[in-house]
């Protein structure tokens, strides 16, 4: 089983590299990102965008630019079709996002004729956290990409944050249904759709886990605070997965984990597109970004 990063890099060097697409490569850490997954062995990479610019950024990094092949394309909209077009055409197998704003990615993926969304998907954001106060990584949705997901919507997002664990070597990942309390409060729709939930992962509805909700935060994640409320989980105090009940509650505890926590690594991709989409935000590091291409290289199929 991967627990942290470091063992995601290990495993995922024993493995054929997948080939990565950037779009709108222009930006010094994008390009410094996709410097170190070449050099980690990982995967090769193709960069969209103004050549000049590339040149400059690599000049800049002291990185050479022929370890990468580069796509010259002076404007960013047009850039980002073109990546797609490279997905789409067999050419590459994670796209991830240059320099562009996250709207005008997101335009071009859910493009109805050029883009990367199969039909009827659903596309949700699956991030992974590698907290050094918790004990393996703790994959979770959806902070970026469905606002106030319905019934059917968490059951997508349950079924992504799975398959992510299982990527990682997670025979049955522990998922926690999230909720502000882990009383079955039939007023709050959160705690109605996490018990549900839990219940269709009870009868194989969402195969091959483990599912309780609703679960409130401290006992999803610490096995004391769970005895001290005298909860009988499978799942409280040791989960894999977490399913939040809206945009704005897995927004903060991602912010809040890099924010106040010394030492957490973070990774996030869009799920649910013909190819994993790697998602960072511009003013990101290197780090979140190369943790985000090695994430889409354990899920690329």
């Amino acid at each position: 089983m991967i627990t942290n990063f470091e063992q995601l890099f290990e495993a995922l060097r024993s493995k054929p590299k997948k080939r990565l697409v950037a779009a709108w490569a222009v930006d010094n850490h994008t390009i410094n990102a996709a410097s170190k997954a070449i050099s980690l062995g990982i995967v090769d990479a193709t960069l969209v965008g103004d050549k000049d610019m590339i040149l400059a950024a690599c000049k800049e990094e002291d990185i050479n630019p022929e370890l990468f092949t580069i796509v010259d394309n002076n404007d960013e909209l047009s850039s980002i079709a073109e990546a797609i077009d490279l997905i789409n055409a067999g050419e590459g197998d994670i796209l991830m996002k240059g320099l562009c704003s996250t709207d005008k990615y997101m335009r071009g993926i859910l493009n109805k004729e050029r883009g990367l969304l199969p039909a009827k998907a659903v596309l949700s954001h699956v991030s992974v956290i590698q907290n050094p106060n918790y004990h393996k990584f703790i994959i979770f949705g959806d902070m970026a990409v469905i606002p106030a997901p319905d019934l059917k919507q968490k059951e997508a997002i349950a079924k992504y944050v799975i398959s992510t664990a299982k990527a990682f070597g997670i025979d049955k990942p522990k998922v926690a249904f999230i909720a502000a309390t882990e009383q079955m409060m039939p007023g709050m729709q959160a705690c109605v759709d996490a018990a549900l939930l839990s219940k269709m992962c009870d009868r194989g509805q969402i195969k091959g886990c483990i599912g309780d909700g609703p679960l409130a935060l401290d006992v999803a994640l610490s096995s004391k605070a769970a005895a001290i409320k005298k909860l009988d989980s499978k799942v409280a105090g040791d989960s894999d997965c977490l399913v939040f009940p809206n945009i704005e509650s897995a927004n903060v505890f991602y912010k809040a984990n890099s924010q106040l926590t010394k030492g957490v690594q973070q990774a996030a991709v869009v799920a649910g597109a013909k190819a994993p989409c790697v998602l960072s935000s511009r003013a990101d590091s290197i780090e979140p970004k190369l943790n985000s291409i090695a994430l889409a290289a354990m899920t690329a199929k």
